[in-house]
């Protein structure tokens, strides 16, 4: 899987606005529906729907909401970085300022699982981690997250 298939330069923001889980879907929702044509609302109750399952907050700082919804015809990704970190009930009790949500197809099977592993995989990089902390720019993000994928790769 292509990490730059997966996420479009117009789906990687920085928030400096967001003070809750909510909000954050809320605007996670807002651009999602922007590369997927999918409502936000719908998108958002999808989100929310599956966090009550359980947090999606992974360790570190780091967060992977995903979804999947009818109507997606491809697994997509939206990447956010928060200027000021939310708690997440993350295992770790970290607050969370790197997210990575995935938005796929109803019937997407093994293409969602090898999409968030790609993700989980790539945001384990302290490294990267740290680059993408360090950045306000959403292009010279975009372009740290899918470099990386491609020289790990080579």
């Amino acid at each position: 899987m292509d990490f730059s298939a997966l996420l479009a330069p117009q789906a990687v923001k920085v928030l400096s606005d967001v003070s809750s889980k909510k909000r954050l879907f809320q605007a996670l929702s807002e651009v999602a529906e922007n590369v997927t044509g999918t409502p936000a609302a719908r998108i958002f109750e999808s989100l929310q729907e599956r966090e009550s399952l359980g947090p999606t907050g992974v360790g570190n700082g780091i967060a992977l909401p995903h979804t999947r919804l009818p109507g997606i015809d491809r697994v997509t990704g939206v990447f956010m970085r928060l200027e000021r970190a939310i708690d997440f009930d993350a295992a770790d009790r970290m607050p969370v300022d790197l997210i990575f949500a995935l938005i796929a197809p109803v019937d997407s099977g093994v293409d969602h699982l090898k999409a968030l592993a790609l993700v989980s995989r790539t945001l384990r990089d302290p490294d990267l981690c740290a680059k993408l902390r360090a950045n306000s720019d959403p292009a010279a993000l975009y372009a740290l997250l899918t470099e990386h994928v491609t020289t790990k790769a080579a």
